[in-house]
């Protein structure tokens, strides 16, 4: 790659980043082309002194945990340890009570592409959220207990594997329930499958120690500071906190595969793109990500993604297997940052089309 592409991809990156702190107190920007890495950070992580937020900075990353949830299932598909199509039921507790429509089960596959006809929050929480709007931590209470008890009076809005309904409760009962089979807790599995393959050291859900100086002040949209938020058992659907740096090697996985270790998370990262439900002529969900094709007058390129958002966090990790060029946007406030993030991912896939990578 010339030197003048990775000086176009630094000006690019700077630019959405710099737009984006036009509305948001920090936030970190990392453009990928191919080999080259530019990751430029705007305004400030807003703890302590405020220091400008960078290449390690962690934020919640909120639902792009559900790509790596979905990633640890075909991982744990490829070492025959969980399978794609088994029942949710037979990897919680003997005696759960899991809904099913017209004599269909909910599989594994079906939380992991939101197939299940869950609803997107567990039983209950719509409506204390709408009696408590500026409920601090609204996820802090959902309990292994409390989530298979609403579970049981969970009426499902669809037969399994029909219909696309985003589902928060589905994927972070993927979550449990994996970690349930594996014997540990959702952020060792995360750590155990993904992580460490791929030498990423700051995802996790718990920051302690020396990463804790790392990690950024979440705020509202206007400004104002919020303290962060907690998922208990549904942390699979939203609970990882990681670093521009470790979803690079994330992002860069995707199309170059696991740089070290067994073969196995490079075969399980072709099986999460192979399984899909397709959603309309363009879009599609495949496992953990959500993906489309633009129209041929927008040059009809790939794009896979998913976006997150906590109380004080968004987040956008996009990308193109075809044109290898990748777009990771993380914001320590509320609004989110797609639209610039999408932007970015097109100005890239469009100069890969003009040949200049």
């Amino acid at each position: 790659m010339m030197s003048f592409m990775a000086e176009e991809l630094a000006t690019l990156a700077r630019r959405t980043a710099d737009r984006l702190a036009e509305k948001h107190v920090g936030v970190v920007v990392a453009a990928v082309a191919g080999d080259a890495v530019e990751i430029r950070g705007a305004g400030s992580t807003g703890a302590g002194h405020g220091r400008p937020p960078g290449p390690d900075t962690l934020f919640d990353i909120g639902s792009v945990t559900k790509p790596f949830t979905a990633l640890a299932l075909a991982s744990l598909a490829v070492s025959g340890t969980a399978g794609l199509d088994e029942p949710l039921a037979d990897l919680l507790p003997e005696g759960a009570a899991v809904p099913s429509r017209d004599g269909r089960r909910i599989s594994l596959q079906h939380l992991a592409t939101h197939t299940s006809g869950l609803p997107r929050l567990p039983r209950g929480m719509l409506l204390r959220a709408l009696l408590r709007p500026s409920t601090p931590d609204p996820y802090a209470d959902c309990t292994a207990e409390a989530l298979l008890a609403g579970l049981a009076g969970t009426r499902l809005g669809a037969v399994p594997g029909k219909r696309f309904r985003y589902s928060n409760l589905g994927a972070g009962l993927l979550g449990l329930a994996l970690a349930r089979r594996t014997g540990t807790d959702y952020e060792s599995l995360i750590t155990q499958e993904i992580c460490v393959p791929l030498g990423m050291t700051d995802t996790v859900v718990t920051v302690d120690g020396a990463r804790t100086g790392r990690l950024a002040q979440g705020h509202r949209r206007r400004g104002r500071p919020v303290p962060p938020w907690h998922f208990a058992d549904l942390a699979g659907a939203g609970a990882l906190r990681s670093t521009a740096t470790d979803l690079v090697a994330f992002v860069r996985a995707q199309w170059d595969g696991a740089p070290a270790g067994p073969a196995g998370l490079t075969e399980a990262i072709r099986l999460s793109r192979s399984v899909e439900h397709r959603r309309n002529r363009f879009a599609r969900v495949h496992l953990g990500w959500m993906a489309h094709r633009l129209h041929p007058r927008q040059g009809g390129h790939l794009q896979i993604w998913h976006n997150g958002g906590t109380g004080g966090f968004s987040s956008f990790v996009g990308f193109d297997p075809e044109t290898r060029v990748a777009v990771i946007a993380l914001g320590n406030t509320r609004t989110p940052v797609d639209a610039p993030a999408f932007d970015l991912l097109r100005a890239l896939q469009a100069d890969h089309a003009s040949g200049t990578s």
